[in-house]
């Protein structure tokens, strides 16, 4: 079992969740309570990851992270490399991929809060940031816990941008998904599956312990709340 791979996987997947959720909080605010009429041309581009094939973003990606792209030069006059076939660029990638599955049960999350809590809040001379905190944050708590896992299992389970982006190099780039293509493209089988069937058991406990801290915690963080 290639150990490397599994730990990049974990690595890459922890960075992306971080990233997405202090990045997503914001722009799913934003987009939740914004009265601009032009807001849905950034929900439209916030979810084209879910209908563009993975080799298309992939590729722009690439070309953007390539040596002549804009976060190539940026990346190359700051640090002294490229970007394209790193773990940064991986992580980059892969934010943008996994954006929509942060964002949008986020927004979700956001726009079921009671108006009438908000509203109390102001009256009460809360700011918008005292607000947010203190009432929309903590009743938005199954959002952000769905938010966190979907981004996370996704990562997890990447191929086409991690290929596109990364290539296959090993220790570097080669995720548990590309090590179990290789595995079945060499014919071994019995090696793909053992890792295929690793990367389902974390899959499955991943879920099992957020939603289970979701329903023990998640109320008792909100509920107060709630009450007053």
């Amino acid at each position: 079992m290639n150990m490397d791979a599994l730990l990049l996987s974990l690595r890459l997947a922890l960075c992306v969740s971080v990233i997405l959720l202090a990045g997503g909080l914001p722009l799913a605010y934003w987009l939740a309570f914004s009265n601009w009429h032009g807001k849905f041309l950034l929900e439209t581009i916030v979810a084209m990851p879910l209908v563009l094939p993975p080799t298309v973003l992939g590729f722009y990606v690439l070309i953007a992270m390539g040596p002549h792209g804009p976060l190539g030069k940026l990346w190359q006059m700051f640090f002294g490399h490229g970007l394209a076939f790193t773990f940064e660029g991986l992580v980059l990638a892969s934010v943008l991929y996994s954006l929509p599955f942060a964002v949008q049960p986020l927004i979700a999350s956001f726009e079921s809060v009671d108006r009438t809590l908000l509203d109390a809040s102001a009256v009460l001379g809360a700011g918008r940031l005292r607000t947010f905190w203190r009432v929309i944050l903590p009743l938005s708590i199954p959002g952000v816990v769905i938010a966190v896992v979907l981004s996370f299992a996704h990562t997890m389970g990447e191929f086409g941008v991690v290929l596109m982006v990364g290539g296959n190099l090993a220790g570097v780039t080669r995720t548990v998904s590309i090590d179990i293509y290789d595995h079945v493209q060499s014919l071994e089988y019995a090696e793909a599956n053992r890792m295929a069937l690793v990367l389902l058991a974390i899959s499955f406990a991943v879920l099992s312990v957020v939603y289970a801290v979701h329903r023990r915690v998640g109320r008792r963080l909100w509920t107060p709340w709630t009450a007053k």
